[in-house]
């Protein structure tokens, strides 16, 4: 058995004398572990940081045997992001969400190559690419099963009007009928219905929170695992942008 293809390195853990067992995402064979012979060496251990793009061949003689990895490094997306902080939480919360959340050796073309554009592009700053990264994590809700809907008001069917998504349904409502519930309802910044629209901190910060909900019950709930650190820091992160950008409040009449 053996293939070749282009890879995101999601994982890398060091085994034995040098060799390390990486994880790849791959766009035909989904996220899939081999080892590597002198992985952890001084020689290749940057080559298999978390995030990088590789083009990676795995060879075994079974199908379901762990196999052995080589690779080249194609893209060293690990080490420009070192200098940005926001774009290595960023870089480790798409390694780490994708590693935890994908099924073993199940494909997922798209949520590989949603990716691949975030990581080509992550060196020109986070914040160019925050929002892309929020539309992913839909896209992999998506492709998990768990897609939420937000064409048209679960109440109405209205197509205008939507401010809100139901944290049970998974469903856009309008700001009138989400208005009752307050804090309850999750934010729907306009630009997770149409990606083309502006967004700032606040936009994704509420859109990291809306899908952080579905990631935590759906995707992780239901295998009763957590959310994986590496994802509430980035989502940290984002909340302390939104934070600082808001304008303060006005100080209380005398």
């Amino acid at each position: 058995m053996e293939w070749t293809a282009p890879a995101i390195v999601l994982d890398s853990r060091p085994l034995g004398e040098g060799g390390a067992v990486v994880t790849l995402l791959t766009e035909e064979h989904g996220r899939h572990a081999g080892l590597v012979k002198g992985g952890a060496s001084r020689g290749q251990v940057a080559t298999w940081l978390p995030g990088n793009l590789v083009e990676a061949r795995w060879v075994a003689r079974l199908s379901d045997q762990l196999g052995h990895l080589s690779g080249e490094l194609v893209h060293p997306t690990a080490a420009l992001a070192m200098e940005d902080p926001l774009a290595l939480a960023l870089l480790s919360s798409a390694c780490a969400v994708a590693m935890e959340a994908l099924p073993e050796r199940e494909a997922h073309p798209a949520a590989f190559r949603a990716l691949l554009p975030i990581i080509a592009h992550l060196q020109t700053g986070a914040v160019e690419v925050i929002p892309d990264y929020a539309q992913w994590e839909m896209l992999l809700l998506a492709e998990l099963g768990y897609g939420l809907d937000l064409s048209r008001c679960a109440m109405t069917g209205d197509t205008q009007g939507l401010t809100h998504v139901s944290p049970k349904s998974g469903r856009a409502v309008r700001s009138d009928i989400a208005a009752p519930y307050g804090d309850r309802m999750l934010v729907l910044p306009p630009f997770l219905r149409k990606a083309t629209l502006p967004s700032g901190p606040k936009d994704w910060s509420d859109a990291l929170r809306l899908t952080g909900h579905f990631l935590a019950r759906d995707a992780f709930g239901v295998h009763h695992r957590p959310v994986p650190a590496a994802r509430q820091a980035l989502a940290d992160r984002v909340d302390a942008l939104a934070q600082a950008a808001a304008p303060a409040e006005a100080p209380p009449a005398a």
